[in-house]
């Protein structure tokens, strides 16, 4: 998918969505960015991935509750046999990413992340749904998996690559994250539910809730869910084990910042976020598919979301959420990011400016 010649500028639409139950604007996403999702999930074959059924079987002993949206998922996506084994999730091809987490608290928690990735693989989709009675908003990965998020109770998610090549049978992580804020209300229930549903990749989990109670998980799929009470991670778990991917992002060098900060007292929210928006934390690589594409502020008390880019900041919440969209270019020099706010969608799906692979 990546062009042999990189244009001058990247662009990436953010774009935000309201639908309470599975309906016409999903259906109208995952149509969208289905063909660079099917072209990834099958890239190595189709015997590479798992049946239908076994997948249906497995996603039903892991998250029996996720089960039925699953189904109604499947048939919004046409009912075909490869969108439903894509939908499950389940051993899907390995990818690796960069990001950073930090739960800070100031008097109130708050969950800030860097999504560190290649723009022309971010869906860059924020949704606000209520698929099992509970409102969820977070920015959307593999259709209805979860980059980060947090529900209407006040938990906070995000997720970093873990910086490990092992694989196993398990689910991408992002669908363990949509399966948490659907049924999960606090870290403690949050933590039980990943540590037994099995992860097919070494991933880091961080989150807070409302009550400012937080942890960070190590998920593998050679051992059990390693549970640290510590706010933050970034992209290697208890060792580096990828000396090369954790050179390339820094891994080291920012949980070293991030673990310096936290011992910083006294600056407030904001002080912190900015930092977030600056090196070693902010990655500029948009040319190599490692570069910030948004950072994310979480407010589990208000039930507010902020994402950030220089210079310009996106805010929405559950009691005021809007059907926006704001166009960000990505440099693929040493030049700037720069935004543009566009009109509010009103309900209409727009059209696609990147998908997914």
């Amino acid at each position: 998918m990546t062009p042999t010649r990189q244009p001058a500028m990247l662009p990436l639409a953010f774009r935000s969505f309201r639908e309470a139950e599975p309906g016409p604007k999903w259906r109208s996403l995952f149509g969208q960015f289905w063909p660079a999702y099917k072209a990834w999930f099958f890239s190595e074959g189709d015997a590479a991935r798992p049946a239908y059924l076994p997948s249906l079987r497995a996603l039903r002993a892991a998250m029996p509750e996720l089960a039925p949206t699953y189904e109604t998922l499947c048939e919004l996506a046409g009912g075909s046999d490869r969108a439903a084994r894509f939908l499950s999730l389940y051993c899907p091809p390995a990818y690796l990413s960069g990001c950073s987490q930090l739960v800070w608290h100031d008097g109130e928690p708050a969950l800030i992340r860097n999504y560190d990735y290649a723009p022309w693989l971010c869906e860059g989709v924020l949704l606000l749904t209520a698929w099992n009675g509970r409102r969820v908003m977070a920015m959307s990965d593999c259709a209805w998996g979860v980059l980060d998020g947090m529900n209407e109770d006040g938990l906070a998610v995000s997720l970093s690559f873990g910086g490990r090549r092992v694989l196993g049978l398990g689910f991408g992580v992002p669908l363990l994250l949509r399966y948490v804020l659907e049924f999960c209300t606090t870290v403690a229930e949050a933590a039980q539910a990943l540590a037994r549903i099995p992860v097919h990749m070494a991933y880091n989990v961080t989150m807070v809730d409302r009550q400012g109670h937080f942890l960070t998980l190590f998920l593998s799929p050679d051992h059990a869910a390693v549970v640290r009470n510590v706010p933050l991670a970034t992209n290697h778990q208890t060792r580096v084990e990828l000396p090369h991917h954790a050179a390339l992002t820094r891994s080291v060098e920012r949980e070293h910042y991030l673990r310096m900060r936290l011992g910083w007292l006294g600056d407030d929210l904001e002080i912190v976020a900015r930092d977030f928006l600056k090196p070693p934390l902010y990655a500029t690589d948009y040319r190599h598919g490692f570069g910030t594409l948004y950072t994310a502020v979480y407010r589990p008390r208000q039930g507010a979301l902020e994402l950030r880019w220089p210079g310009f900041s996106w805010h929405q919440s559950f009691h005021e959420f809007r059907e926006e969209q704001c166009l960000v270019r990505f440099p693929s020099n040493r030049s700037g990011v720069s935004t543009l706010r566009s009109t509010d969608l009103s309900g209409i799906v727009a059209h696609p400016h990147h998908a997914h692979g």
